[in-house]
């Protein structure tokens, strides 16, 4: 009994962690292929960059709606229609005749991601035992990274020979497989109370929520700023090669692994304050020596591994805090906002670092994001880490 209880807890929950990394994929794909956008469709690559920086408002502004509509529904039906959607809009991605076809179907995957990231997480840990509730986080995290070791530069690999749309519609098969798979394998959750937005001043009023919401929209932007533009700060400023900026994509997600793994281990108890404090402090590190680094492979990869690591742990111990302190019929839309919030940093930092590489030039995007990060550091000793020690957990 216990082996087979073990195998409907690892089945559905392998199945969320794969299309995590289909999601994630697709998300920061533009980002590997930039320069490829832009020569295409004859734009700069700033404004190939608002691809990314589109992509992610949609998701901020669309989060909240979406999952407050969405909430009538099991969280079976939720995640095979959003799979569905998403492979969908993969499709028109690939056949997009001009560059505002192609941000329209990037808008309607975005849709399904704003739903799809408010309720994997707690999808996820309803699938398992409360016990597993950290190993269920760090294995949805971890299929993210994966998408950073696998999915990033296989997608480029596949653009620089093929074309950026031959990688899109390679996205949509894997996505469509996914779907088969979840229809077998996920079971009936049922959804959770219904939430409206009149809930939502209530859900806000959690000192700790409200001042995870402000660390991650300032830390989100700062890792975004640098990230966003990381292939033609390693291409222009670097002079490194193809090939090594593939493998660079790479390191990021070895380290979020990484990251997993350490926080798997490490954020529980007393360590939980010391553990973030240390990775916010380590994106804000890794923007500012973003430049330096740049003057030798060994420099760069090390910043990839730190950038990466630090940057999986944050994001995970921050929705591990919010399914901490939020009941049951609150997670999927407090994971809404999280994800609306963390989406807003994705497109400010992509906005920033494309407004210093227009009008200064892009080796001053890490710089620029260091000092967002170091912003997020000091609302996380003064606000959050404080609210963390006097709140109570939910159940």
């Amino acid at each position: 009994m216990a082996d087979a209880s073990t195998t409907k807890e690892i089945l559905p929950l392998a199945g969320i962690a794969v299309a995590a990394f289909v999601f994630n994929t697709s998300e920061f794909m533009p980002i590997a292929l930039l320069v490829d956008i832009a020569a295409d469709f004859g734009t700069a690559e700033s404004q190939a960059g608002m691809l990314i920086t589109a992509y992610a408002w949609a998701v901020c502004l669309l989060s909240l709606p979406l999952m407050v509509a969405a909430s009538r529904f099991g969280f079976r039906r939720l995640m095979l229609f959003l799979v569905a959607l998403f492979g969908a809009c993969q499709v028109l991605s690939a056949v997009a005749p001009g560059y505002g076809a192609l941000m329209a179907a990037r808008i309607g995957v975005a849709c399904a991601h704003a739903v799809f990231w408010s309720i994997a997480s707690p999808a996820a840990v309803r699938v398992v035992r409360p016990e597993r509730r950290s190993l269920a986080l760090s294995v949805i995290v971890a299929g993210s990274s994966v998408a950073m070791i696998c999915g990033l530069p296989l997608g480029r690999i596949v653009g620089l020979a093929l074309g950026w749309r031959m990688t899109f519609l390679c996205i949509a098969v894997v996505s469509f497989a996914v779907l088969a798979y979840l229809f077998f394998v996920f079971p009936r959750l049922a959804a959770g109370e219904r939430f409206s937005a009149r809930d939502l001043p209530a859900l806000l009023k959690s000192p700790v929520l409200a001042a995870v919401y402000a660390v991650t929209a300032l830390i989100a932007t700062a890792y975004y700023t640098g990230y966003s533009y990381i292939e033609p700060f390693l291409q222009q400023v670097g002079g490194f090669s193809d090939g090594f900026i593939t493998a660079a994509l790479s390191l990021f997600g070895v380290a979020g692994i990484a990251g997993s793994v350490l926080f798997a281990r490490l954020y529980e108890g007393r360590r939980r304050p010391a553990f973030l404090l240390t990775v916010l402090a380590g994106i804000a590190v890794s923007s500012a020596c973003i430049l330096p680094a740049s003057a030798s492979p060994a420099g760069v990869a090390a910043l990839c591994m730190l950038w990466g690591a630090c940057g999986t742990a944050f994001n995970v111990s921050l929705q591990s805090e919010i399914l901490r302190f939020s009941s049951e019929g609150e997670a999927a839309v407090a994971m809404s906002v999280f994800s609306g919030i963390f989406n807003l940093g994705i497109g400010a930092g992509s906005a920033v670092g494309g407004a210093v590489s227009a009008s200064v030039s892009v080796s001053w995007v890490g710089a620029a994001g260091a000092l967002v990060g170091i912003a997020g550091v000091a609302a996380c000793a003064v606000f959050l880490l404080p609210a963390m020690r006097r709140a109570k957990p939910h159940g």
